[in-house]
Order: structure tokens, then C-alpha cells, then sequence
């Protein structure tokens, strides 16, 4: 192979695994006015998403109201061409899989509805979060590329990105991702690079093995990676206790049919039984333990929290409280149980176990309260959102933004069944940063309608400079703890698709622009042209430090005690005339100066370049890593920049 023309690099793949009705409203998206309108719901735009195929008879993917595809669009659908419509104009399957672009497992639908799933009236789960639901850009197109069942192979998602890029899509949306590695080995990263270079924009989740540092995945600058957050929603499944504690926590099957006027006798395997994972409640765990007409405690962990509630109902259990693991802390999760349940946090659930390790009898019951929206913690970061950070290239600060990822209803590939209640329409809710990903996308996808001159890198910078780091309640975005969570976490904060839409300024870089910063990671010649798919030599490119990127976020890395100097060039984007000036809050401990400290535009479109320069305070000579922003303020705008300094 080495010796064909054309030959780049070959090593043996590897598996890549898997990463709404409420949370358009939540993100400021309402029917018939304001930025969907103005966006025109994405019209025309065509979002690729790769992930594990889609049901094409879902009513999420009607072409109620859809316009044709555009006159770019060359892709193909591989169902019965009956199957495809305006909505969901191409379907195509590679290798793995049953060769069909079908979903078996529900991952794919669920992303590709939350991207751009057409109006659904009634949708909802087990009848909880019931209302319209819709896609982020619900009048987008969309295209899916089956990749994945449990995995998804590398060579598959470089061909199905190839695909894509040669179809015609806009947007393309990953909900997939391995461990952090070289760029140039992975996958999503080199095929990504092709499609920014053609004006495609590329939308990836962070991973879900937060809440532990550098585990975040998929960290190429020229992807917008995307952590995830709860939403102000919530099914409350409220646990009263015989002492007359109650303790709200969540479940997507609320049974009427449920006396929760009689407390029922409290049980904990993990005190009554010898198997070693009693305390979780797996189905071998409870076969020798009476548990008829008792309601039982379980611990987080094993097994899936559904599948606990299977083995508590074959054991005679008649309801179940689920305590999560202490990593989990506050984040809980409306699941569909197959009996009455309610999943608490870690504090709530250890009062539980207090309460039935200090009683002789006790006895609880669940109370039902339904849906409700309002929680003004949100949005939190969700535990499992991976952190920064980026351990292929640290001077690059990812995540680059959180976005709804926990508890979001979308479509699903079945109906979920549970206790004979059925969703005629197929929805269920799900969690992880697969979730948050296609939100971004749709976001995307509406930035690119409403700004169609705008490249990737200037709809991220924009989303990135207006985001939120304030919650519901005007606090200071909390982690899985209800801790104020930094900027590892979130980035640059909680995406606000109004903001977004009127930066101001941007900060845009151009494809050629990350030669000269991949050259700078030391990458030999043949591992940036296989990122680039052309030969480079780096001899003759003046290589930068990755913080020299034109990045709108700073990540520093003090090795000594000189000071660093980084450039930024943005461009005005806003009023012709316009004035901004510049603020630092935060990164006590190290000394930064901008100059200049005053932006003055006379035109669109303008570039202005200003300089920071990072010293290190030494008063502080004990502070391993210091965090703040750096904000150009106009009358109007307000760009905002996260910056993070790690000494060492």
C-alpha cells in the first residue's frame, strides 16, 4: 500500500463508542417569533448525522412544511424510496450493521430528532413531559450515515465524513468519540478537518466520563466540542419517609394508580443479604430475599437503574428508591421504571439509608407530582460532561461550550413500553453529551441560515463569546455538587442562542490558519498531512505555540517565570461604527495586560488585532491554576473570553 500513489498512513482501526419537548423553550426557541423565525427554523440547511441510523416512519421526520432539498444536495437514501421525503432526504449505511440505514438501538433517531425533528404535538413518555416536540432547526434537512450499533468503526465514520462532504451537507453532527489521542490519529478529527475546509461545520460531543479531569475527547480546535447540562425540567417522584422527611427526586412512570396515602415497609438489601451486590439490587442478588409488597432501597452502580427496577418487581418489590453514586451527587435522571421509583441524589439518598439503619420498622411511600419547570439550579454541568484539560493539545481550552444533555425527551426507534402504557409516538429520554451535541448542531444550523458568509470557525466563535455563566437563579453555573463549577467544565459557558446570533465581534480562522499551529505540536511532516490530506513541510511554515491560535478562549502554560505574549485578531461583525473596550476579571495571581485596551471600528467587517500579555504575580508563587475572562464591551455587545493559566 505504501507504494500506491496517494498513500498517506495505515495503522489497525480501532472501536469508537457511542457518546425534545422542553429544551427548545429553555434555550429561548419559541414558535412564530423572535430567533426561529428570523432563522427561519433552518430552512434549506442540511444536517449530516452520523451515529446508529434513524426511523424513518418516525413523525419527527414528516415533511409537514419542508421544502425540497437544494440543488447542491447528491446524496442517496438506501431505504424504500418511499422512506425518504423533504425532511429526511438521504440514508446511508456502510459496514457495520445489518445493511440498513435502520436504527436498532434508538441513539441515532433520538440525535438526529434533537438536530432538526419536525413538530410533533403530544410528545411525551409514559404521559410526563408532554407537549410539542421539535428539533433545534426543525426545518433543516437532514441526512444520517449509519456508523455505529454499540460501536462504530473508524473506517466507516471516515467514509461516511467523506460522504457527507460529497453530498452536500452543512452541518454535520457526531454524537461519538474514543480516548483522547494525537490528532492525527484520530479519526473524527482527520475527517473533520476535510469538512471544515469546505465550508461544513462539525459539531462533537465532549464524551461522558466526567466528572475527573482531562477526559474530555474529541479536542481539535476546529471542532466545536460540546459538554453537557440539565435543564429546568423535572418529573418529581417525591419519596415520603415514616418520619415525614420527603425527598423530591425524579421518574418518567408515574402510576395513578399508586396509594401513596400508605407507607409501605422499607427495605435495603445491602443489610439484609450476604451477596456482594445486594446494595445495587441485581436480579441474583435479591432471588433468596422477600421483598413482596415492600418498597426497596438500591445504591447506583452494577446495573443500569431500569434493570433495578426489573429485578425488584421479579422479586415481589412494589416500588423502589433509587439512591445515586456520591460521583453522581445531584444529577438525576427521569427514567421510564418499570414500577413506581424515584431516583434521588447521593445527600437525599444517604438520609434514606439513615433513616432506615436508625428505625426499626421503617416504612415510605412515593408521592407523584409530575412534571415541572422551573428548577432555577439549571443549567448545571451533568456529572458524567467530560472535563478539560485537552491532553492532546492543552493550549486549547475544551470543552468549548455546555449545552441540554441530561433528561432530554426526543425520538426514539420503538415505543417505550412500561406497565401497558404506551407513547404512540415513540419518544424517550436520555442522557449523556450524545444529547448536547446535536443541540449545537441545530444551533448551527440556524447561525449558518441567518449568517450564510459566516465560516465554521466565526459560528463558533460566536456561540462561543455570548455564552452564559449564570443560571435559571443568577448565580454562577454549579456542578453535579451545586458548586460553582470552572471554566474545565463548561468553557466558555451555557450556549444562548439569541446572543449568538449578534456577536459583535468574531474570531475567525481560516483552514491554512492550523498549519501553522499543528506544525507546533511537533507533529512530523506525514502526521499533519494526514490531518491535512497533502503534503506539508514544516520546515518551511512558521510553526506557533497553540495558544497563539486565534482562539476564542486563552489556555497558558507557565513553565518559568517570563512573561507570554499571545495575538488576537477579531473582526467586527456588528455596527459599522463601534467601540469596545477591554475588562479581565478572575486569574488572581497572574498580572494581564491587553494592549490596546480600546477597539475602534469604522466599518463592517474590519479586522483589529490587540495583544495580552500573561505574567505571573509572585505573591502567588503557591497557585497551581488561576481562571477568569477577558470581555470587549461596546455599547451593544458584550465578547466574552475564558482564560485559564496552569503554573507548573
Amino acid at each position: 500500500m505504501e507504494k500506491v500513489p496517494g498513500f498517506l498512513f495505515a495503522r489497525p482501526q480501532k472501536s469508537i463508542s457511542l457518546h425534545t419537548t422542553h429544551s427548545p423553550n429553555f434555550l429561548g426557541l419559541n414558535q412564530n417569533t423572535g430567533f426561529w423565525n428570523e432563522s427561519n427554523y433552518g430552512r434549506g440547511i442540511i444536517i449530516g448525522v452520523l451515529d446508529s441510523g434513524i426511523n424513518p416512519e418516525h413523525p419527527s421526520f414528516s415533511d409537514e412544511g419542508m421544502l425540497p432539498p437544494p440543488a447542491k444536495w447528491k446524496g442517496r437514501c438506501e431505504f424504500n424510496s418511499t422512506l425518504c421525503n423533504n425532511k429526511l432526504i438521504g440514508a446511508r449505511s456502510f459496514s457495520i450493521g445489518n445493511g440498513t440505514p435502520y436504527d436498532e438501538s434508538g441513539h441515532g433517531t433520538h440525535t438526529a430528532s434533537t438536530a432538526a425533528g419536525n413538530f410533533v404535538r403530544g410528545a411525551n413518555v409514559n404521559g410526563n413531559a408532554n407537549g410539542m416536540a421539535a428539533g433545534i432547526a426543525p426545518l433543516a434537512h437532514i441526512a444520517i450515515y449509519k456508523v455505529c450499533i454499540n460501536s462504530c468503526s473508524e473506517s466507516d465514520i471516515l467514509a461516511a465524513m467523506d460522504a457527507a462532504i460529497d453530498d452536500g451537507v452543512d452541518v454535520i453532527s457526531l454524537s461519538l468519540g474514543g480516548p483522547a489521542t494525537n490528532f492525527y490519529d484520530e479519526s473524527v478529527a482527520v475527517g473533520a478537518f476535510s469538512a471544515i475546509e469546505r465550508g461544513i461545520f462539525v459539531s462533537v460531543s465532549a464524551g461522558n466520563s466526567g466528572p475527573s479531569l482531562v477526559t474530555v475527547s474529541n479536542g481539535a480546535p476546529w471542532l466545536l466540542t460540546v459538554g453537557a447540562s440539565t435543564i429546568d425540567r423535572e418529573i418529581v417522584a417525591t419519596a415520603v419517609l415514616g418520619n415525614n422527611e420527603q425527598l423530591d427526586g425524579e421518574s418518567a412512570y408515574q402510576p395513578a394508580d399508586f396509594d401513596s396515602s400508605t407507607l409501605l415497609p422499607l427495605v435495603y438489601p445491602g443489610i439484609i443479604s450476604d451477596h456482594a451486590n445486594a446494595s445495587y439490587c441485581t436480579p441474583e442478588s435479591l432471588q433468596n430475599i422477600d421483598l413482596q409488597g415492600r418498597i426497596v432501597f438500591c445504591e447506583g452502580g452494577v446495573i443500569g437503574s431500569v434493570e433495578k427496577g426489573v429485578a425488584v418487581r421479579n422479586a415481589g418489590g412494589a416500588a423502589m428508591i433509587l439512591m445515586n453514586t456520591e460521583t453522581q451527587a445531584y444529577t438525576t435522571s427521569s427514567e421510564p421504571h418499570v414500577l413506581p421509583a424515584t431516583h434521588l441524589s447521593f445527600d437525599d439518598g444517604v438520609k434514606v439509608l439513615t433513616y432506615i439503619i436508625s428505625t426499626v420498622e421503617p416504612v415510605a411511600t412515593i408521592s407523584f407530582k409530575g412534571t415541572i419547570i422551573g428548577d432555577k439550579h439549571a443549567p448545571t454541568v451533568a456529572y458524567f460532561s467530560a472535563r478539560g484539560p485537552n491532553e492532546p493539545s492543552p493550549g486549547i481550552l475544551k470543552p468549548d461550550i455546555i449545552g441540554p444533555g441530561s433528561n432530554i425527551l426526543a425520538a426514539w426507534h420503538v415505543s417505550v413500553e412500561n406497565n401497558n402504557i404506551k407513547t404512540k409516538s415513540n419518544f424517550n429520554i436520555i442522557s449523556g453529551t450524545s444529547m448536547s451535541c446535536p443541540h449545537l448542531s441545530g444551533i448551527a444550523a440556524l447561525l449558518k441560515n441567518a449568517h450564510p458568509n459566516w465560516s465554521p470557525a466565526a459560528i463558533k466563535s460566536a456561540i462561543m463569546t455570548t455564552a452564559d455563566q449564570l443560571n435559571l437563579g443568577g448565580n454562577l453555573i454549579e456542578d453535579q455538587n451545586l458548586e460553582p463549577v470552572g471554566v474545565l467544565a463548561t468553557g466558555s459557558g451555557h450556549v444562548n442562542i439569541l446572543k449568538a446570533n449578534d456577536p459583535g465581534l468574531i474570531y475567525d480562522i481560516q483552514p491554512q490558519d492550523y498549519l501553522p499551529y499543528l506544525c507546533g505540536l511537533n507533529y512530523t511532516d506525514q502526521q499533519v498531512g494526514i490531518i491535512v490530506n497533502r503534503a506539508v513541510r514544516c520546515s518551511e511554515i512558521s510553526s506557533i505555540k497553540e495558544t497563539e491560535l486565534n482562539y476564542p478562549s486563552f489556555f497558558v502554560l507557565f513553565l518559568g517565570s517570563s512573561s507570554q505574549v499571545y495575538n488576537r485578531t477579531v473582526t467586527n461583525v456588528g455596527d459599522a461604527n463601534s467601540v469596545y473596550t477591554v475588562g479581565v476579571a478572575g486569574l488572581s495571581g497572574a498580572e494581564v495586560t491587553v494592549e490596546p485596551s480600546t477597539l475602534r471600528f469604522t466599518e463592517a467587517n474590519q479586522k483589529l488585532t490587540y495583544q495580552v500579555t500573561f505574567s505571573r504575580l509572585t505573591s502567588a508563587s503557591s497557585v497551581t491554576m488561576v481562571q477568569g475572562f477577558l470581555t470587549w464591551t461596546s455599547a451593544k455587545h458584550s465578547v466574552k473570553s475564558p482564560m485559564v493559566v496552569l503554573f507548573e
